[in-house]
């Protein structure tokens, strides 16, 4: 769509407010998922608020068809009983062609427009699909007179969306970021498996025969299959100034397995994940958030190399001006994650009114 840059940050309706010219960062290491909200689990919500960096209403995938309308209306006043204070107000609607979607868009910005931070869009197809989303969301803010623009994410989980990445990345200046669907993604590419991330045992590496003995066990080793698609989504994130995360790891009973899926993907330039389970917000928070010595190695080189130019030596090796943004990086990153954080801010020694 060709569109004038000049024109690209003003509101798409008369009445909406202005969009934002910077994503703001915020820590988000876990966005926890939160199923059709019972009277039980409304209950737990303020407990739950305090051990999460987003809370998110999820209407999709995972609610039966006859629950739809419950998890949403559950969930809006789950919004309008409790302060979320720091902690990020998100929703997952349902697809643009369902049944639902338009519904859970006028009754989420009618009820609670100004409470909602992010709404975040299932199985994008293309660019289009966020324009008509981002139109549509500024008709609905004048409409209801929401003061700050809710801003979208979405969820690649489609073969044209991986393919059309770095065009929906730059659609719209709403994009907050992308999540990675691996589920839906196979499907869609018609990948042989039943796992909902992670690798697979059919997805491996194996050593030459030995010349020697022909018969010899051969080493094997398993790879990943999301690598290539995550690191392209990574990018184009950073290009647009948005966001990447890690979507769903489903095997909840495999601790370790999910904790390895994070770590890689945060290693690659992921700022957070899906927790679907209370198990695995405890994973994410440590996962994503930096261990301390690799702050107190990042925080060594920026005090060696304080205007981030010429090269020095620390420890045996040579730090540089390519090693400076690695450890400047590393190092925002703590500061920011200390300021919300102040069981993480003890560890890295961290006093958040100083920094």
């Amino acid at each position: 769509m060709l569109r004038s840059p000049r024109d690209f940050f003003q509101p798409l309706a008369i009445g909406a407010p202005e969009p934002l010219r910077e994503i703001p960062w915020t820590p988000s290491r876990m966005i926890h998922f939160l199923p059709v909200v019972t009277p039980k689990l409304a209950e737990k919500i303020p407990d739950m608020l305090k051990q999460v960096d987003v809370l998110l209403g999820n209407f999709e995938d995972a609610i039966p068809v006859d629950r739809k309308l419950e998890a949403r209306e559950g969930f809006i006043q789950a919004v309008k009983d409790n302060d979320f204070g720091d902690v990020g107000c998100w929703v997952r609607v349902n697809a643009l062609d369902s049944p639902w979607f338009l519904d859970d868009m006028l009754r989420l910005t009618e009820e609670v427009g100004n409470k909602i931070d992010v709404i975040m869009i299932p199985k994008v197809l293309g660019p289009q699909d966020i324009h008509y989303v981002d139109r549509l969301l500024a008709q609905l803010e004048a409409r209801n007179k929401i003061e700050k623009p809710i801003l979208v994410h979405a969820i690649l989980e489609t073969g044209g969306g991986v393919a059309q990445v770095e065009e929906i990345a730059l659609a719209s200046p709403r994009m907050q970021g992308m999540s990675f669907g691996p589920a839906d993604l196979a499907a869609s590419r018609r990948m042989k498996t039943t796992r909902v991330g992670g690798g697979h045992p059919s997805y491996l590496v194996r050593t030459d025969p030995d010349a020697e003995d022909p018969a010899k066990p051969r080493v094997t080793a398993q790879q990943d299959p999301w690598h290539y698609s995550i690191a392209r989504m990574v990018d184009a994130c950073v290009n647009a100034g948005i966001y990447p995360y890690y979507g769903p790891f489903g095997d909840i009973a495999d601790t370790t397995g999910c904790e390895d899926q994070f770590r890689a993907t945060f290693l690659l330039g992921c700022v957070g994940a899906w927790s679907l389970h209370p198990v695995q917000i405890e994973i994410a928070r440590r996962v994503f958030s930096p261990a301390p010595q690799e702050v107190k190695t990042a925080r060594a080189i920026l005090d060696a190399m304080p205007d981030g130019s010429g090269v020095v030596m620390l420890d045996g090796k040579m730090q540089d001006d390519a090693t400076w943004k690695q450890a400047k990086v590393m190092w925002d990153l703590a500061v920011n994650i200390a300021k919300m954080d102040p069981a993480m801010a003890a560890e890295y020694g961290i006093d958040p009114a100083t920094v």
